[in-house]
């Protein structure tokens, strides 16, 4: 265990916001519009926290327990995950194993908060996130076992940032398959699109949205604080996967990875921008290919 993994998770948690806007803004700018400020999620996140909270008579202690542990889950794996060249707080063989689990977990709790309230309209939504994410946690398996097999470590911390221009040389189409297959994946796992459009109100096209209505106030704000973090999450494991080149500086390797990640939420809002929400029967399809990407990876390494 190193202190020094505080300061990756420290900063994740204080970008993560940004992360999000500079999507926003990329969208924004794609459709000739000036957009919402950068800090817009953050002053959203403070009118949240002085709102008051309503709870349905319906409700147990279920539906007030998620807001706090699924973000408390998500921060968790965080805590397992090297950011530029700083390492993580927790590491172990196989952490990789419990990596996945905490972010099923965070997902696992929303939910069953979803189903708390009796709604139909949430539980429709609960059945789609639980079909779905049974068809990208296999994905993201298998992607993270491509880079055990490449790297050689069964750690988070052997495996994020080993990925140099060596292996790129020896493996690159397996790793640029399960580049493209973990990319699809980020976007599946965090609600955006082509899976799912965060924000639409569609009661036919809602998947991640409608799970989350009945929370409102400082709730909903560590909700979208949690979303955030696992989008941050996923983000720092494509780019310190993929991204080759460490100097062993924590500074200078910590100043290419936030590049890194600036340029991946401006290929997130491209994509956003480019391309049109997938009907909701295309969803599996799209997750499959994506596991036959990882697949194949997996198959190139190993032979």
């Amino acid at each position: 265990m190193s202190p020094a993994g505080l300061v990756p998770a420290g900063g994740a948690v204080l970008l993560a916001p940004l992360f999000l806007g500079i999507i926003h803004r990329t969208k924004a700018l794609f459709a000739g519009r000036s957009g919402p400020p950068f800090l817009q999620v953050y002053f959203d996140g403070i009118k949240l926290v002085r709102k008051g909270v309503v709870y349905s008579g319906t409700t147990s202690w279920v539906f007030r327990l998620a807001p706090i542990a699924a973000p408390a889950s998500t921060l968790t794996a965080l805590l397992l995950l090297p950011q530029g060249g700083f390492p993580a707080l927790v590491s172990f063989p196989g952490d990789f194993v419990l990596f996945v689990f905490l972010l099923g977990t965070a997902r696992f709790l929303t939910v069953l908060s979803a189903l708390d309230t009796g709604s139909s309209f949430e539980g429709m939504g609960a059945s789609r996130e639980a079909a779905f994410s049974a068809l990208a946690e296999p994905a993201l398996l298998l992607c993270l076992a491509v880079a055990v097999r490449e790297s050689g470590h069964l750690s988070l911390s052997g495996i994020v940032g080993g990925m140099t221009g060596a292996e790129w040389q020896r493996a690159g189409p397996a790793l640029a398959l399960t580049a493209v297959s973990l990319l699809a994946i980020l976007l599946a796992e965090n609600a955006r699109i082509p899976v799912d459009d965060p924000n639409t109100h569609l009661e036919l096209t809602m998947i991640h949205e409608v799970m989350v209505l009945d929370h409102g106030g400082p709730d909903l704000g560590l909700i979208l604080l949690g979303q955030a973090l696992k989008l941050w999450v996923m983000g720092a494991l494509v780019v310190g996967m993929f991204l080759p080149g460490h100097t062993g500086s924590p500074w200078l390797d910590g100043s290419l990875f936030l590049a890194g990640m600036l340029g991946l939420a401006v290929v997130i809002g491209i994509v956003e921008s480019t391309i049109a929400r997938l009907k909701m029967t295309r969803v599996p399809q799209f997750l499959v290919g994506a596991g036959a990407f990882a697949v194949m990876a997996l198959a190139l390494v190993m032979r």
